[in-house]
């Protein structure tokens, strides 16, 4: 339950501390005095969009802070927009904090009375009765896997189109890199050999000299034969060893030399083939738009795995629809035992809300909730929920947004919150002038039910009516006062004289007569 709310610079709030009991507690004041600011708070601390303006003129920050028994939940909002979210003094994120104060109060503003028009809301009311949370868990689970079957089906399927549609396309350009046999570094040996070939004879010469002025001519003269003449044993003998080491490095290289001029010859036929096949290799890579042969290997490797692809896409494709026909098959049983827990609780719904809109004045109210297919499956089943509602006798039902009135709504959503309240389980409900459109012995019944449901909650009700205020168990005013810098809002626990005073005003006016006082009291003994 809420047990402390602090407010700080927050609109017309500068300071603001209140305790609030268990049980069914109600807040009274004249309109404007403040009451929406002092919800708008709460708002703010549960998690309500935050907006600068709502600080007070010339302060930095606002500091909303609610003390539950779970723990205390403090929200702090920054003139320059920028807002902190705390629980227990430990930073959290915004949805954090939602997710815990969805879980501890529920305000009950005057526009949520609109939700019974609304048809998710209505599902979720079944829902709630139902207790159904782990079936729709599992429908759920199973949704995001029919799902995923269905957009694996359709990502193939899409595939295999465009692939249809570029066959001859890739078809074309596989062919031609298949055909060409790329080798890895077969350009770069290419080149080399044309060179070599190109230049054969200018090669064969040069190897000729260097041949010639190592091993000299045919009576030697050469400069193998001219170290080999050197001798420096005696003189230098560290001379004469790298001088043999010279010696013998310079007969290999006069060996290699003759070897190579053996192997270099003329082929005009073999220097054609190679520059052709130069000229088809820089063909390729243009049309490819790359620069190396591996890339087109690459290219290559990746367009057969699509040629392949091409023809193994209808057993993918229907492999795809086994899995996709077996997810939907597992899904429809999960939505037929959705909808079955549903319609299980229909009748209870019905009467219950029937049963209490006859003790708020409805006599003769009616109350229906067909359940009928979608078309598809959705996230929440295969469930349309549609309440159907007559107030008056022999009035065909029809859904509530075409014949309830303000009143009816009114009353209406309050049976739907009395029913859901021990479902959800939360701990406190906030009403805001949910009392709207009635009055008299009606607002009195309106207000019997809040007090049987704070019998297992706190309940806090924003009221206009005196008939409400005289049941609660806990009153508190909220009213304005001026400063010298400013008119701000306040808050105060009445108590009994006070609250007889404050419950004659409501009846009368600011004049209160002794008869208003007279009845006030007749009001709060009444209880």
């Amino acid at each position: 339950m809420l047990k402390h709310l602090h407010i700080q610079n927050y609109a017309l709030i500068s300071h603001l501390d209140i305790d609030f009991s268990d049980g069914f507690s109600v807040l009274t004041g004249e309109t404007g005095a403040g009451k929406s600011i002092i919800l708008g708070a709460l708002a703010l601390v549960m998690g309500a969009r935050a907006d600068s303006k709502s600080i007070t003129d010339g302060e930095d920050k606002c500091i909303i802070e609610a003390e539950f028994d779970e723990g205390i939940i403090r929200r702090e909002l920054y003139a320059n927009g920028k807002s902190r979210s705390f629980v227990d003094d430990s930073v959290v994120t915004l949805q954090e904090l939602k997710a815990l104060a969805n879980r501890l109060i529920d305000i009950h503003s005057q526009h949520a009375n609109l939700l019974i028009e609304n048809a998710d809301f209505q599902l979720e009311v079944v829902d709630a009765i139902a207790a159904n949370e782990a079936i729709l868990e599992g429908y759920s689970a199973q949704y995001e896997r029919f799902m995923a079957a269905q957009e694996q089906l359709h990502k193939l399927q899409e595939l295999a189109r465009k692939s249809r549609q570029d066959a001859d396309y890739i078809q074309y350009r596989y062919k031609l890199l298949s055909d060409a046999e790329l080798q890895e570094g077969e350009l770069e040996e290419l080149e080399q050999e044309q060179y070599q070939l190109s230049h054969a004879e200018e090669i064969r010469h040069a190897l000729l000299l260097a041949t010639f002025a190592l091993n000299g001519g045919m009576e030697g003269g050469g400069a193998i034969e001219a170290i080999r003449s050197c001798q420096l044993e005696d003189a230098a003998p560290e001379l004469q060893e790298r001088l043999e080491s010279v010696r013998i490095e310079l007969k290999d290289i006069a060996e290699e030399a003759e070897r190579k001029m053996e192997r270099v010859e003329m082929d005009p036929q073999r220097l054609m083939w190679v520059e052709e096949r130069i000229g088809a290799l820089h063909e390729l890579l243009q049309k490819f738009g790359v620069e190396r042969v591996e890339e087109l290997i690459q290219e290559r490797d990746t367009l057969a795995q699509q040629v392949e692809r091409m023809d193994s896409f209808d057993f993918d494709i229907e492999q795809a629809k086994k899995e996709a026909e077996k997810e939907r098959k597992a899904l429809q049983q999960a939505g037929e035992a959705l909808t079955k827990s549903r319609k299980a609780v229909v009748p209870q719904i019905c009467k219950s809300l029937e049963e209490g809109l006859q003790r708020l004045g409805v006599t003769h109210a009616k109350v229906e909730i067909p359940i009928t297919k979608t078309e598809d499956f959705t996230p929440k089943g295969c469930d349309e929920v549609q309440l159907m509602f007559a107030a008056n006798l022999n009035q065909s039902l029809r859904a509530v947004s075409e014949v309830a009135s303000g009143g009816e709504i009114s009353r209406l959503m309050l049976c739907v919150k009395a029913l859901i309240a021990n479902t959800k389980g939360l701990p406190t409900i906030i009403f805001d002038e949910i009392d709207t459109g009635v009055s008299g012995n009606i607002a009195t019944q309106m207000a019997s039910i809040m007090r049987e449901m704070a019998k297992s909650r706190q309940i806090i009700a924003i009221t206009h009516l005196p008939q409400i205020a005289a049941l609660g168990e806990n009153h508190y005013k909220v009213y304005k006062a001026d400063t010298a810098q400013r008119t701000e809002t306040h808050i105060s626990r009445l108590n009994e004289d006070e609250r007889i005073q404050e419950i004659a005003t409501m009846l009368s006016g600011n004049e209160v007569s002794e008869s208003a006082l007279k009845t006030a009291r007749e009001l709060v003994n009444r209880k």
